[in-house]
């Protein structure tokens, strides 16, 4: 399953309102192609989103693909009315699963209960997990799953772009 990020990296306010829309304009489009997408974190900002990642049905590469890149919005900013700037843009990145993902062993979890809207099933049962890699001090939180076993699973699977992320930034210094 891909996972996928938009991210409005270093940009103003506005960026995180564009990344804002963006996800709606995604959800709305993948509605109409009966496309699920599941939001796993997200960073909320005043403005919008500074960063979110999704996970996509591997059966939606090609659809997917459409968005992948920079995404350039065009609107007066609601945050400073007199600003001349009107194009804001947004980065829409697919990650690769690394191929050596983390062991049980070098992670703590911890299963807790899910939050926010999803009706009477949510809060009921233990089945989000909060995952720890103890090396790192990296942290995730997954509760888009309604299994416990697939919220551990790509619970792993964040934690290791994390790493590698980490590993990527090492190395560029």
């Amino acid at each position: 399953m891909p996972i996928v990020q938009i991210s409005a990296a270093l940009g103003p306010a506005e960026c995180e309102l564009a990344v804002k829309y963006t996800l709606q304009e995604l959800e709305k489009e993948a509605k109409q192609h009966h496309i699920l997408l599941n939001v796993i974190e997200s960073s909320p900002t005043k403005a919008g989103y500074s960063s979110l990642l999704l996970t996509i049905p591997d059966t939606a590469q090609t659809w997917l693909n459409t968005w992948l890149g920079s995404i350039q919005w065009s609107f007066q900013s609601p945050f400073r009315p007199n600003h001349p700037r009107k194009n804001w843009f947004v980065g829409i990145t697919q990650f690769a699963i690394p191929k050596n993902l983390p062991t049980d062993q070098s992670i703590r979890f911890q299963a807790c209960r899910a939050s926010g809207a999803g009706g009477q099933h949510v809060n009921t049962t233990d089945s989000a997990v909060h995952a720890v890699h103890v090396a790192s001090g990296i942290s995730v939180k997954v509760m888009s799953e309604r299994s416990q076993h697939a919220n551990k699973r790509l619970a792993i699977e964040l934690i290791a772009l994390k790493l590698q992320q980490q590993l990527e930034q090492q190395n560029q210094h």
